[in-house]
């Protein structure tokens, strides 16, 4: 199954990022990209990629150890970026991305103590994506909108295991679904 950690932000977060990005989709040119809908709007913290049914039991246990190593830690979703010159547009993190960072760290270490491949060690940025393109495309309209935003805070208190699967339809604008594997809390957090 093709799984990943991450950081699910509470339903009041994700409303106020709702408001934001129907803004940003009045944008002239929002339809030329693909706007990501609000289940699969997380934090990545590491993706495992296709992940052996036999080693997720494993996984799971070495993220929850991870888990309980991390102390809570306060996030707010904060301006904005891009990758790959406009194929992909992001929410930020703000309040402590240091802790988040860590917890990314921790997570991708436990992937590889249970044996999950991964795709190599990349500097971790704190981000959310909202939006997709096939090619490059000038977004700075929209990273303009996004440099006013801020979400309120809220405390990180778990990672969750998720599953995600591709659209298999071929229908065009056809989201993954995304199903929580595991939950674990963090250190003080239960």
């Amino acid at each position: 199954m093709r799984l990943f950690a991450a950081v699910l932000p509470p339903e009041d977060v994700v409303a106020e990022l709702a408001v934001e990005v129907e803004r940003l989709r009045e944008l002239p040119g929002a339809e030329r990209l693909r706007w990501t809908g609000r289940p699969g709007w997380h934090f990545t913290l590491a993706f495992y990629g296709e992940v052996d049914d036999a080693l997720v039991p494993e996984l799971s246990e070495r993220l929850a150890r991870a888990a309980r190593r991390t102390e809570p830690f306060a996030l707010a979703l904060r301006g904005g970026g891009q990758f790959g010159r406009g194929r992909a547009l992001w929410a930020g993190a703000d309040g402590e991305p240091r802790a988040l960072r860590l917890l990314a760290d921790r997570a991708e270490a436990a992937g590889r103590k249970a044996g999950v491949a991964s795709g190599g060690h990349r500097r971790y940025t704190p981000h959310l994506t909202v939006a997709r393109g096939r090619e490059a495309y000038d977004v700075r309209p929209y990273l303009e909108l996004l440099d006013g935003f801020t979400g309120r805070t809220w405390t990180v208190t778990g990672l969750a295991l998720v599953r995600s699967d591709l659209p298999a339809s071929g229908v065009p604008g056809e989201q993954p679904r995304y199903e929580t594997v595991a939950r674990h809390p963090l250190g003080g957090a239960g």
